[in-house]
């Protein structure tokens, strides 16, 4: 297939549904009267915000929703979706901060919308997921203590995937996804997107370090499934006041558990220290407190340590690469599309200029002090670090 053909195929599998579409879906298929919808940011599939009015009589139970229109791609995988959305259910029920999923009137979980596209009929799975409280921490200054419960967060979420049960669980070995860290040379195809520049450069270095460092390196990695987007928009958080009066912030809610797929430990905490320090002023800082944070449950081991750093850049160049490319199917979009790319070339380079063992010697070293001391670090570095 050609980039061009590529291309076509790929702008056609995000929906676009109008206001109208998507509250008639709400109203026909989950059986709820809708007073409020409107459309919330996306990546490759459709969400809505959907405020509902309850039932004469009744108080109780929420009233926020978010309508989640799978693409066309995706919706052709029911199973991976199914999935994930037991998974949802599991963490909740394991007390994470994670969404409701709310029962179609026919008692599943998704459901199958087909629209007429003139040419050609299409099919959009669709779900019902409470929608949660919070900020995400990209709007707010992020402290090393926040950044060490995000690390937490994210090796307890590990751990606890790791005693779900489903039958259709290997669907979550995902080979060709673009979004597997294990995935990274498939970059090259997507390399076009980039022009020819020093940024185009810089990423093509990063896939020879992963086909040198990681690839060899693989099978010495310790299994597991992971969320794979633990990004600052996927975080919610909600403040309270300290014995001192100013706000402390604390983890309220997990989006997103769409790119979830087998994977490692080691790509879990490389990929949230990469999207902890997007809206960072001292990126560099990021990395030692979120990894003390996750090594407080999972251990890293060596070999896993030693792959930090090819890690966090490759999923840089993940992020980079496949928005720069969505961008040419999805101009529109943009303004989403391009959060990461804001500070994340910038972000990379120095990364890069600094050298893996430069880099590697702050994330240690930091990560060592929590060893000493957790509670003289934390109050040691309670300036914020974003």
């Amino acid at each position: 297939m050609s980039s061009g053909d590529d291309q076509r195929s790929q702008a056609s599998a995000k929906p676009a549904f109008g206001e109208a579409q998507a509250c008639a879906v709400v109203e026909s298929v989950f059986g709820f009267k809708v007073s409020k919808i409107q459309p919330l940011p996306s990546y490759d599939d459709q969400n809505f915000h959907v405020c509902v009015s309850r039932a004469k009589h009744t108080t109780e139970g929420p009233v926020e929703y978010v309508l989640k229109i799978s693409n066309t791609e995706s919706s052709r995988t029911p199973d991976l979706i199914e999935v994930q959305s037991h998974i949802i259910m599991f963490l909740q029920a394991a007390g994470f901060p994670t969404a409701s999923v709310c029962r179609t009137k026919g008692d599943n979980i998704t459901h199958l919308v087909s629209v007429d596209g003139g040419s050609e009929i299409k099919s959009y799975l669709v779900r019902l997921l409470t929608y949660l409280p919070g900020r995400p921490i990209a709007e707010i200054p992020i402290s090393p203590q926040l950044l060490y419960e995000i690390g937490r967060l994210a090796a307890k979420l590990d751990k606890t995937v790791e005693k779900f049960h489903h039958p259709k669980l290997k669907c979550l070995h995902r080979e060709d996804f673009i979004w597997n860290l294990r995935n990274v040379p498939l970059l090259e195809r997507y390399l076009y997107a980039l022009g020819q520049d020093r940024n185009r450069e810089v990423v093509e270095q990063v896939i020879q370090l992963f086909k040198d460092e990681v690839v060899t390196k693989l099978c010495h990695f310790r299994e597991c499934i992971n969320h794979g987007d633990l990004n600052d928009h996927n975080i919610l958080v909600e403040s309270s006041k300290s014995a001192f009066g100013d706000a402390v912030y604390h983890v309220s809610g997990v989006l997103d558990f769409d790119d979830m797929s087998y994977g490692y430990y080691v790509f879990e905490v490389a990929i949230t220290i990469m999207y902890m320090m997007i809206e960072s002023k001292d990126p560099i800082q990021v990395g030692g407190h979120v990894l003390a944070g996750f090594e407080s449950i999972i251990p890293l081991t060596p070999i896993e340590r030693g792959a930090l750093f090819p890690l966090v850049c490759s999923r840089f160049c993940q992020s980079l690469v496949m928005a720069a490319y969505s961008c040419k199917l999805h101009p529109e979009n943009e303004a989403y599309l391009m959060i990461t790319a804001k500070t994340g070339w910038k972000h990379l380079q120095l990364m890069f200029d600094m050298g893996q063992k430069a880099v590697e010697e702050i994330w240690f070293d930091t990560a060592q002090s929590y060893q000493s001391g957790i509670s003289m670090c934390l109050d040691k570095s309670s300036h914020e670090l974003g």
